[in-house]
């Protein structure tokens, strides 16, 4: 599981068989997270993490959306 970025002890990662739509899994604390980011950034489920965790977790995604992105397409075409 390729890691993106690490902050504010959140992970954001890819699985080595991703599919689309694209997107990232977070982690923070063994709780995960998966949030779409095309074709607009949106949660797709959250398993535990705290709200505040969530929004760092979207914010981080807003910031770094295109990199995030560019990432995926160099990993899965």
């Amino acid at each position: 599981m390729p890691t993106l970025l690490t902050i504010f002890g959140i992970r954001f990662y890819f699985y080595l068989d991703e599919h689309l739509p694209i997107h990232v899994h977070v982690s923070c604390g063994g709780k995960k997270a998966k949030i779409a980011l095309e074709p607009k950034i949106e949660v797709v489920y959250n398993h535990g993490l705290k709200e505040q965790e969530m929004k760092k977790a979207i914010d981080t995604c807003f910031i770094y959306s295109e990199d995030f992105i560019k990432e995926w397409h160099k990993r899965f075409g």
